[in-house]
């Protein structure tokens, strides 16, 4: 029988994790605070659902194999694994998984979607902290891959490596990480690179529309099949990385980053805003349909390569 996968927090990324489920065949129950998520939570579905079909489904996956719990409690009492996404609050996410784990049965690993907080500190009203892990995605969840996977200090080793295999078999890219760092892995490599966009709107050195541009035509086009490391490899000809570190090394002292990030003035807000907009004033909804394409492709362009290499 599939998995039963019990969803906590049914916003953006908690959506973006039913949808992915039901695509995989997963049985899922939803639950959230808000009692009127349920329409909310099938638009989001009924969204992702034509592209999950182009990539594939899973034989005999549905959405009606999507419920909807009306307590907490209910959602989890019949789970073989839960996935929590509630806002990023610490009180918050302190408060729901010490609610999750008293009423999730023994034995059942529980996830948290958390994009900067360690489960070290989330797990500390826990009862059995030794169950619980960080489950990273990255948004939207039904299509990008990728899950980092880390306990705290209170979690136990059979619980990080049950999490990994349970994405791995969810058809998800795992990271299973040796140990916490604050923002995990992606996310602190994304921030450095959002940080010097900021500044550089901030200085008047460069617009939202030239930040995009700079990495859609130019270094975006590797990273997906090579990622930062293997990329500064090959920019260093038949040498590799020791002739690149040689040769480039010195730039590491140039005044190119300034990591720290900048205040976000009202004025820096705005600029943001409304470069966004003057970049591409369309819908979200229609933003978010091109997205979906542009990832689907991108995801087979590089599958056509890896399996013809």
């Amino acid at each position: 029988m599939a998995p039963h996968v019990a969803c906590i927090g049914a916003g953006v990324i908690g959506g973006g994790w039913v949808a992915h489920f039901l695509a995989r065949g997963y049985r899922v129950t939803a639950w959230d605070p808000d009692a009127d998520f349920g329409p909310r939570l099938r638009r989001l579905v009924d969204a992702a659902w034509p592209a999950l079909t182009e990539l594939g489904l899973a034989d005999g996956a549905t959405r009606d194999d999507l419920t909807f719990a009306s307590t907490l409690d209910e959602a989890v009492a019949g789970a073989d694994f839960v996935q929590e996404s509630a806002p990023e609050d610490l009180e918050i996410k302190q408060d729901l998984l010490a609610r999750i784990d008293a009423a999730t049965p023994a034995g059942v690993v529980i996830s948290s979607s958390t994009s900067g907080y360690g489960m070290t500190e989330m797990q500390q009203r826990c009862t059995t902290p030794e169950r619980l892990v960080v489950g990273h995605p990255f948004n939207p969840p039904y299509l990008i891959p990728l899950v980092e996977v880390v306990g705290g200090e209170r979690t136990e080793r059979w619980a990080v490596e049950h999490a990994s295999r349970f994405f791995e078999a969810a058809g998800k890219s795992v990271i299973t990480m040796d140990r916490e760092v604050p923002g995990f892995i992606a996310n602190r490599l994304q921030e450095a690179l959002w940080r010097e966009a900021l500044h550089m709107v901030a200085e008047g050195e460069a617009t939202v529309a030239q930040i995009d541009a700079s990495i859609t035509e130019g270094p975006g086009l590797r990273w997906p099949l090579f990622g930062p490391c293997l990329t500064f490899h090959l920019a260093g000809g038949e040498g590799g990385m020791a002739h690149m570190l040689d040769q480039f090394g010195p730039s590491l002292k140039s005044p190119w980053t300034r990591l720290e990030a900048p205040e976000l003035t009202d004025d820096l807000r705005e600029r943001m805003i409304q470069g966004c907009a003057e970049e591409d004033g369309r819908d979200i909804s229609e933003l978010v349909a091109e997205r979906d394409r542009a990832v689907i492709a991108v995801l087979r362009a590089v599958r056509e390569v890896r399996e013809g290499s």
